[in-house]
């Protein structure tokens, strides 16, 4: 038995991914401000040189630690040390910034409304964890170049999008 398509029963069939659930790009930053790991996952933003991210990563490293000075220690209960920025979003997309205790920066470009992202960046943390820190071969806050650890990011995207 068929069920009639009405408009309130009628849903688009399209191969495009859901326009909420869009990754766009990762970023790691070391603690000195250095761009350790660079990755694209989908179109959508414009596409940047390596210089450029390199800039961006030294940027935003600046205003990171900028913004956490400027937080008012009053705001803050019960007091702690502040984190600076965290969120920057814009119409075209939205940056989520997660922090480790090391101060190595994981920057996430995601949809302006994806759900969530903080909890993807905590994912994207355990990995980092798995196949970088516990690399023998890796030496910290050098650039990360571990197939298992790409290999276990696109994966864990891919399955998010």
């Amino acid at each position: 038995m068929s069920v009639p398509t009405s408009p309130t029963n009628a849903l688009p069939q399209t191969n495009i991914p859901n326009p909420h659930r869009v990754v766009f790009a990762l970023i790691i930053i070391n603690k000195a401000g250095g761009l350790i790991y660079q990755r694209d996952f989908h179109e959508g933003l414009t596409k940047l040189s390596i210089n450029d991210y390199l800039i961006l990563a030294g940027t935003f490293h600046g205003i990171h630690a900028i913004t956490a000075r400027l937080t008012p220690p009053s705001l803050v209960n019960p007091p702690q040390k502040p984190t600076g920025i965290e969120i920057l979003e814009t119409e075209a997309f939205r940056l989520q910034c997660f922090q480790t205790l090391t101060g190595t920066k994981f920057l996430l470009f995601t949809e302006p409304h994806q759900a969530n992202a903080d909890m993807v960046l905590r994912r994207v943390y355990e990995l980092y964890a798995d196949y970088v820190m516990k690399n023998p071969f890796y030496q910290s806050e050098m650039p990360i170049r571990c197939e298992a650890f790409d290999r276990h990011l696109g994966s864990y995207v891919k399955s998010r999008q």
